[in-house]
């Protein structure tokens, strides 16, 4: 049994009030908060031992480079990846799916066909329709439902033999839906295609096994599990990301360069170039250790307690409707009041120190499906209470009172 008060405790933003009411936290979809421990592993890089790695032979530089790759081996084991070096740190999960977009490039044809979900966020669709206007392959979409499930018949109908890639969301971002990624990885490998998994929503509730699942790229960054802005990981098969040309030229990624000719590094320097965002990455060891110290099955558990008790109490409330009711989802609810804008609905629920996000979330063909123009979203972690849930319930019936 988790002990939450102890577990806020970890956490100082928690303390602090907003409008002079106690902060109530629910946007944890878009960046979680950060305990003391990965705020105090960052002073110390930048107060004890502050330089650039990889480059020096004094002490501060080994030490931070010692700290630096222990980084990517906590990395490493928390997703299972085969090896440390499979686990390339980057700015966050739009920059690692940039990186094998980028990469693609060279390894497509007109004619290929990509496919993705309905499900998607931003960054995990501007990158490839930008990679099929280079190279002229063709993107196709697996529909969802009414649901927020993807029609799983329609995406075994759309592969085929000039299928080269496949992307999907572990889970969405604007829905909570958890998605099917092991059909989904293993129907796409059975006509040779790869598959990126977008792990950003589901890795702050899900410890996923990249080799368990098979999967050729799993991204994430380290904001939504406890850790800083500005820092991610892609994790890629061995064998793709040596077929992968680099995707920035600079320092650290070489091995030899002259004017005639450069030489690249081998992995994962070969996707590092330049000075990495160095406390960030070794911030972000701190934060999985973290999570892992407290355990997944144990937060798993109990989002979905905070999850059962927010849907039920929300659908009390008259003209409320949730958008993604599978089964499969976590702790996430998209919802809207009749006659009432969700940007309104948030304006309030702020004045009264409660934090939600309202808009398309960054995945607009969702709200074109459903023919709206965006929702409220009340994201849970698992530092949230269910007292603070009856306290943003009051504050949307506060809400509705005024605006109907």
């Amino acid at each position: 049994m988790m002990n939450v008060d102890k577990i806020r405790a970890d956490f100082p933003i928690l303390k602090r009030t907003v409008h002079g009411k106690p902060l109530v936290y629910f946007d944890n979809a878009a960046t979680s908060q950060t305990p003391q421990i990965v705020i105090d592993t960052i002073v110390d890089y930048y107060s004890n031992y502050n330089a650039n790695i990889h480059r020096g032979v004094h002490t501060l530089s080994q030490e931070a480079t010692d700290k630096y790759e222990q980084a990517r081996i906590k990395i490493q084991q928390h997703f299972n990846a085969k090896e440390a070096y499979e686990i390339i740190l980057t700015a966050g999960t739009t920059h690692s799916i940039n990186i094998v977009a980028s990469g693609f490039s060279s390894l497509l044809k007109k004619g290929d066909e990509l496919i993705v979900s309905a499900l998607e966020h931003h960054s995990n669709i501007v990158p490839w329709q930008m990679l099929c206007e280079k190279t002229g392959a063709i993107l196709k979409v697996i529909p969802m439902n009414e649901e927020g499930a993807l029609d799983m018949q329609t995406y075994h109908k759309l592969l085929n033999k000039n299928t080269k890639l496949v992307f999907c969301n572990h889970v969405s971002n604007a829905l909570g839906t958890v998605n099917p990624i092991e059909e989904i990885i293993n129907a796409a490998h059975k006509v040779g295609a790869a598959v990126l998994i977008d792990g950003a929503q589901a890795t702050p509730h899900i410890k996923p096994d990249v080799q368990k699942l098979d999967a050729d790229f799993y991204v994430a960054s380290a904001h939504k599990l406890c850790g800083p802005t500005g820092v991610g990981m892609l994790y890629g098969k061995k064998e793709w990301l040596e077929k992968l040309p680099p995707y920035q030229g600079g320092g650290e990624m070489i091995a030899t360069v002259s004017f005639e000719k450069t030489t690249y590094a081998g992995l994962p320097h070969k996707f590092e170039a330049g000075t990495p965002n160095i406390c960030g990455g070794i911030a972000f060891g701190t934060a999985i250790d973290y999570m892992n110290t407290i355990g997944f099955d144990a937060i798993a558990a109990y989002e979905n307690e905070l999850l059962k008790y927010g849907t039920e109490e929300l659908l009390k409330i008259e003209g409320l409707k949730i958008y993604g009711t599978t089964n499969e989802k976590t702790a996430v609810i998209s919802f809207n009041i009749d006659g009432i804008h969700p940007y309104d609905i948030g304006a309030i629920l702020d004045k009264l120190g409660i934090a939600v996000r309202t808009g398309h979330h960054c995945a607009q063909p969702i709200m074109d499906y459903y023919k709206i123009p965006g929702t409220v979203r009340a994201s849970f972690s698992f530092y949230n209470t269910k007292e603070e849930i009856a306290m943003f319930i009051a504050g949307l019936k506060r809400a509705k009172m005024m605006l109907s």
